[in-house]
């Protein structure tokens, strides 16, 4: 009952002191002290205030900083898709250069018939009785590829069809030791014979003596032998060896066709040979 009757008292107490503040700040009697009171909590409102602000600033730069990287993330999915469409479209377009070109040389050799085939396959081996340095395209017999046929590119001689299967062949380049060409150096049509080096390049063998052959100079097919058409080109001299006591010079060839690079080639599967030569295509090996 004691404990009951300390709150009502408390109760009306600060009722009544509620109630004697609200009619002293009505009638003005308080000013004075409120404007003390505003003085003093004047620089905590104003701190408070600050913090709030800084608080909100927190939450609005995090928020700015979630939205961010979103439209990073976004942009950076955009760059990584357009750079791979651009790495495509560089690709299609080198591709398309290279037909072109090879186009291009069908357009000057009308004389020939061409088969244009992609290749598929490299090997590079060297087993204990041979060496062998070829290509496989994906042309066969199914395309009307028979052994023997020379293969080029823009660039000159690649080599001629070794092997053929129904939808593949295999091409015995030039490089390869098996493989002889004969050839003739344009500037002064010396004759010769160029034939592969195991891991070297190539070099024209049988150059006459007397022959004036220079470094530069340009090596072409001779045509004769009918095994390939006239004046393809085949490389050009980097180094002549020359001895008195010899029979005949020699001429050391650096391709024109790049072989690390090929990607497309044309076969020629008909040409016209020199008068007075077969114009058999011959099997190698």
């Amino acid at each position: 009952m004691k404990r009951v009757s300390n709150r009502t008292f408390l109760f009306f107490l600060l009722a009544s002191i509620s109630l004697v503040l609200l009619v002293l700040s009505s009638s003005g009697h308080l000013a004075p002290v409120e404007g003390q009171l505003g003085r003093v909590t004047k620089p905590f409102l104003v701190a408070f205030n600050g913090l709030g602000r800084q608080i909100s600033n927190v939450f609005e730069t995090v928020r700015s900083l979630s939205t961010l990287r979103t439209l990073n993330s976004q942009l950076q999915t955009q760059v990584d898709t357009l750079t791979i469409e651009n790495l495509r479209l560089q690709e299609a377009e080198a591709e398309n250069q290279r037909l072109r070109e090879l186009l291009r040389f069908k357009q000057l050799n009308p004389i020939y018939d061409f088969s244009g085939g992609q290749i598929i396959a490299r090997v590079l081996s060297q087993g204990s009785t041979n060496y062998l340095s070829t290509l496989t395209i994906d042309l066969g017999s199914g395309q009307g590829i028979k052994a023997g046929m020379p293969v080029v590119t823009e660039r000159g001689l690649v080599g001629r069809i070794y092997k053929v299967g129904p939808d593949s062949a295999t091409v015995l380049l030039i490089t390869d030791p098996s493989s002889g060409v004969q050839a003739l150096v344009e500037r002064n049509r010396a004759v010769g014979v160029v034939n592969g080096r195991a891991g070297s390049l190539p070099v024209m063998d049988y150059i006459p003596q007397d022959a004036d052959i220079s470094v530069g100079d340009l090596v072409l097919t001779s045509g004769l032998g009918g095994t390939f058409p006239k004046s393809l080109v085949i490389g050009q001299v980097v180094e002549v060896n020359k001895r008195d006591f010899d029979m005949f010079q020699q001429a050391v060839v650096r391709p024109t066709v790049n072989f690390d690079r090929l990607e497309f080639v044309l076969v020629i599967t008909n040409f016209q040979p020199l008068p007075g030569e077969p114009g058999e295509l011959e099997s190698v090996g």
